[in-house]
């Protein structure tokens, strides 16, 4: 039998039987487990009862029997404290993951701290602390961090708990919380040291304003972010980014934009830098590395990819196997470095300070896969002529190598053949263990190699671009950055979305009017009720002191008066205004990849992206009609990173063959990221100098995107985005073809939706909701 002491924060809190010091020493587990713990626990509250056999199941599963016992006596603990249950279900659901990650010794730490800070008035945060805690784990990466992270909390709540002067009284910290709700997100993007000195700075310059350090701690002051970006351990994008698109300019003529992404976000892969049509891809910080600052290799990278771009041809993916490819990758970097070092000699340094320098004998292959070793290995002999090797394999292939170099720089398909026949000659049976040597094989500045390859597999390829991408060019677009708003920390993640901005391509106009000739009869329905509701041109004012006419009516009553010794009324003239609607309408159509869905029930073959094309046409003749400003525009998106923003019409466009060209040539593909659209619609509608905005935004279907696994994520993103725009003044509306919709699109926009159930009533119901919205 096992017995452990008690652990010492157990010491007893209120006498008799509510003192977690009585309980007795722990044990094996016994079979009857789940009533012994439960009175082990000796918790009262009914939603702890209630959770507790599921939690108990989790917790045997990775405990111990003493740690097992521990994680009751820390549960019961916490329920003596007088803190509600919430503090108690909370620990009992996290630490069984925390406890995976950091190892079960760190439960005497944990709780250690609890006690310290039940103490004090700052109890109430022990709820946030256990809810953060796995997140926290995560982020922190090492175990060793945790209880310099714990003093840190105590430093907060000791220095920033509001002492009643006059009286024996405190009032809780309004820092500490905040700090907690949004520490584990920071310490992705931060070392413990910066954030720590980001803490002292709050905890000094706001120390006599409780809520403007509040604000500071929740990052909702500039104040902060500054702070923040300063301590980031390495170099922002975004501070060098004027003179990085410069240097790519002059060294390289090339003028691809470039586009951030966080390494703070992605948790399962890291993103490496990359090209596409979009541009070039790079981490929005650089932290310094083997003596090379960040500056210097943001602009290694940008070299790398821009002599990428110049110098590299693709090739038919499906022609090579996965090794195949790997060493083709391997052969063309190292090509397209010495270029560089053949262009820019004072690169060659900069080279072999990141390019790891593997040791010959570090992998074995009896007992894994070095495959990526020796390439590796092979890369740097090739960029460094004192590399030390011996192997006379990679010797001979070095030589190989500078060969083909030396005659005419090589290119990409002589680095292919030269690849195939490296893997025929040095290819092991241990190459195809799933245990691969990863040591020294990564080397920082490089791309992933995405713009090697081509896929033309046509059978599978084909059916998935017709299924989720869109059959238009890109083309030239512009690039915007916008945050988004993550409800589990209740913050903008800044810059979180990259959207690209384009004009969309052109159709058959004919298509259009194709369209308005079909709904004929509609039309001429929605003519009469226009005429009724369209302002006149020039509407007369009566019974004006001042004026451009003389009101003959007026004139000639006030003469009478005047003849019969009346009081004459002066105001016998009159004028006339231009009346006008003063309404602004940007309409927003979702283009995601369920517009491709047949309408059920058509006899046509109708999907709704045809039939959303025949509404809006009709929506914008009968807006056109009535002389109001409007705007047409569609997004999707395929991940945070690719969101998309088609203009068909602007504001200041008329409604002709170009604008119905675009509207005729519309795709659907991709999914619905619809806050970053709602954002940028809003930014250009409230630039109109209207007493009435309205943002129309059709829709099928709810926020969604291939990198959200949260479906509540972009919901409240979107809502976020709603009450930005209202805010703004401008009246977001949503039309949604979603039968089962009610839910989430009344938590987004409120009492401000119509729902079309019968999709192919879509073209005459929407111009009714336009006229009943601005009627």
């Amino acid at each position: 039998m096992t017995t452990t002491s008690a652990p010492r924060w157990n010491t007893p809190l209120m006498p008799s039987s509510a003192d977690p010091g009585t309980a007795p020493a722990a044990t094996a587990r016994p079979k009857d487990g789940v009533d012994y713990w439960r009175r082990r626990l000796d918790c009262a509250f009914a939603p702890v009862q209630s959770m507790f056999a599921d939690r108990l199941t989790a917790a045997q599963a990775c405990l111990g029997d003493a740690d097992l016992a521990a994680y009751i006596e820390a549960a019961r603990f916490l329920c003596k404290l007088g803190r509600g249950s919430e503090p108690v279900i909370t620990f009992l659901e996290v630490w069984p993951t925390v406890a995976a990650r950091l190892g079960p010794n760190h439960l005497e730490t944990v709780m250690t701290w609890v006690r310290s800070i039940q103490r004090t008035p700052n109890g109430d945060v022990l709820g946030a602390f256990f809810e953060t805690l796995p997140a926290l784990a995560d982020s922190l990466g090492y175990d060793a961090l945790l209880p310099d992270y714990l003093d840190l909390l105590k430093e907060v709540a000791r220095r920033s708990t509001i002492s009643i002067h006059g009286r024996h009284a405190t009032l809780p910290s309004h820092a500490l919380p905040e700090l907690i709700r949004v520490a584990p997100q920071r310490l992705r993007q931060v070392n413990l040291a910066g954030l720590r000195k980001w803490v002292e700075y709050g905890l000094r310059h706001y120390a006599e304003n409780p809520q403007r350090q509040a604000d500071y701690f929740a990052m909702r002051s500039a104040d902060s972010h500054a702070i923040f970006d300063k301590e980031r351990a390495g170099t922002l994008l975004r501070a060098h980014e004027r003179g990085l698109n410069l240097c790519l300019r002059a060294l390289w003529d090339d003028p691809a934009p470039l586009i951030p992404y966080s390494e703070a976000f992605d948790h399962l892969r890291r993103p490496q830098p990359y090209a596409d049509a979009l541009g070039l891809h790079l981490p929005d910080l650089r932290a310094d590395r083997d003596g090379v600052c960040g500056i210097d290799q943001y602009r290694l990278i940008l070299a790398h990819l821009a002599a990428h771009r110049r110098f590299s041809q693709s090739l038919i993916a499906d022609n090579w196997s996965p090794f195949q490819r790997l060493s083709i990758e391997c052969f063309e970097d190292a090509r397209i470095d010495s270029l560089l070092v053949r262009r820019f000699p004072g690169l060659r340094k900069l080279l072999l300070a990141l390019h790891p320098h593997p040791r010959e004998e570090a992998c074995d292959p009896a007992r894994e896969s070095c495959i990526r070793h020796r390439l590796t290995m092979l890369s740097r002999a090739i960029l460094d002529p004192n590399h030390g090797y011996r192997n006379p394999l990679l010797l001979k292939f070095v030589r190989s190598f500078h060969e083909r170099l030396a005659h005419d720089d090589g290119d990409t398909q002589g680095m292919a053949a030269l690849a195939t026949q490296y893997v025929i000659e040095t290819r092991l049976p241990s190459d195809a263990f799933a245990n691969i040597h990863f040591l020294d094989t990564e080397v920082p500045y490089r791309d992933d190699n995405r713009i090697l390859w081509r896929f033309v597999d046509i059978d599978e390829e084909h059916h998935h671009k017709a299924a989720t991408a869109p059959a238009m060019p890109p083309g030239p677009s512009l690039i915007h950055h916008y945050p988004e708003w993550d409800y589990t920390i209740e913050d903008y993640l800044p810059g979180h979305v990259t959207l690209h901005e384009h004009l969309h391509p052109r159709g058959p106009a004919e298509e259009i009017e194709r369209l308005l000739q079909k709904n004929a009869v509609l039309a001429h329905r929605l003519t009469r009720i226009l005429d009724q509701i369209k302002p006149q041109d020039r509407e007369r004012l009566r019974r004006q002191e001042d004026g451009s006419e003389l009101d003959l009516d007026w004139a000639l009553r006030s003469w009478i008066d005047y003849r019969c010794r009346r009081t004459v009324d002066p105001r016998i003239n009159q004028d006339f205004r231009h009346a006008r609607r003063d309404v602004a309408v940007s309409l927003l159509l979702d283009l995601s990849a369920s517009l491709q869905d047949p309408v059920r029930g058509s006899h046509a073959h109708q999907t709704v992206l045809s039939l959303a094309q025949e509404a809006v046409t009709l929506l914008a003749w009968a807006i056109d009609r009535l002389g109001d400003p409007f705007a047409i525009a569609g997004f999707h998106s395929n991940t945070r990173h690719e969101a998309r923003f088609w203009h068909i019409k602007g504001f200041s466009e008329a409604w002709n063959d170009d604008v119905r060209g675009r509207l005729a040539a519309l795709q659907a593909g991709y999914s619905t990221r619809m806050g970053v659209a709602l954002r940028h619609a809003g930014h250009f509608l409230s630039h109109t100098k209207k007493d009435k905005r309205l943002l129309l935004i059709l829709t099928d279907g709810q926020p969604a995107d291939i990198d959200v696994s949260d479906p509540e994520f972009l919901i409240a993103d979107t809502r976020q985005a709603v009450r930005e725009l209202e805010r703004e003044g401008i009246y977001c509306h949503c039309i949604s073809l979603d039968a089962q919709a009610d839910d989430y699109v009344r938590r987004i926009f409120g009492q401000h939706f119509s729902i079309i159930d019968q999709i192919e009533r879509l073209p005459e119901r929407l111009p009714e909701i336009f006229l009943t919205l601005t009627g």
